[in-house]
């Protein structure tokens, strides 16, 4: 089965501005990216600023194929995130507040296209300032029953409490998050089981949840349902970066969950297309 997949990435659009340059640096356009590249239909809602950089990132969305249809333009400045390199080489990152997606608003406009998504995909950066805990709540609760709605829990810094934490996991169906992740969501839910597999359990039952994807580094990744489950190694490649990586396989998981596929055949695909992003430089390369 090959359904015609209608995919929102709601949240943040920002440039990571390094040392060598900018880059586009934000989780919903990479996941959104990579279920075009999976056969689903699919655009961003998120906002950028009246500027320059606001105008080079519609431009580059564009020319990758992604609607700009919601992507909305306010009076705040684009996102941008600055990285520089300590004295030891480490990075450190200083995400920029009061930007034009902070301020991402709910109009009756996007009703209709939420309404069609079969797919929602959210994080928690967004989500550090009221405006967009708003929207998103608006936009979640006008879905149509069925759509998938997928936690891609992204946490970074100190843009997390328990608040947003528990309205996340009760607002999706759906929860991806690294072993990291998964150690702090425990710590601030009180949830004492050991082991992943009887964390990650609680958590599906708990929050009623359809499916839990764990992403372990080079010790493999976990799918979980309520039916089955699946781990898998990481594959050895020829690492160039892994920007992007983690969005791709949440992509390729979630449309061939969405699809009806066995969870050991989205697993397969999911890391396939994972590897496959950290061979290329940058989140969203081209596909051969």
């Amino acid at each position: 089965m090959n359904l015609h997949l209608n995919v929102i990435g709601l949240g943040e659009v920002l440039w990571d501005v390094l040392p060598e340059g900018k880059k586009l640096g934000d989780a919903p356009c990479n996941f959104v990216y990579h279920c075009l590249q999976q056969g689903a239909r699919g655009t961003v809602l998120s906002a950028v600023g009246n500027d320059h950089n606001g105008k080079e990132i519609l431009e580059l969305l564009n020319s990758k194929g992604l609607s700009e249809d919601l992507i909305q333009v306010n009076d705040h400045p684009t996102g941008i995130v600055d990285v520089s390199l300590n004295d030891r080489g480490i990075p450190e990152y200083t995400i920029h507040e009061n930007v034009a997606w902070d301020f991402i608003s709910y109009h009756e406009d996007i009703q209709q296209k939420v309404f069609e998504a079969d797919i929602i995909c959210f994080g928690t950066l967004a989500q550090r300032n009221n405006v967009f805990r708003i929207t998103l709540e608006k936009i979640l609760k006008t879905c149509k029953p069925g759509t998938l709605l997928v936690y891609d829990i992204n946490l970074r810094q100190h843009y997390y409490n328990h608040a947003i934490i528990q309205n996340s996991l009760q607002l999706c169906n759906v929860l991806k998050m690294n072993k990291e992740e998964l150690l702090i969501v425990c710590e601030i839910l009180e949830i004492t089981e050991e082991g992943d597999d009887k964390k990650v359990l609680h958590l599906m039952k708990r929050f009623n949840l359809k499916l839990i994807a764990l992403t372990k580094g080079i010790n493999g990744s976990l799918l979980v349902t309520t039916s089955d489950r699946s781990h898998l190694p990481t594959p050895q490649v020829k690492v160039k970066d892994t920007v992007g990586a983690g969005d791709a396989f949440t992509a390729a998981m979630i449309v061939g969950f969405a699809n009806g596929n066995g969870l050991r055949k989205i697993h397969q695909k999911a890391v396939e297309i994972s590897a496959f992003v950290c061979t290329r430089e940058g989140a969203m390369p081209d596909f051969d």
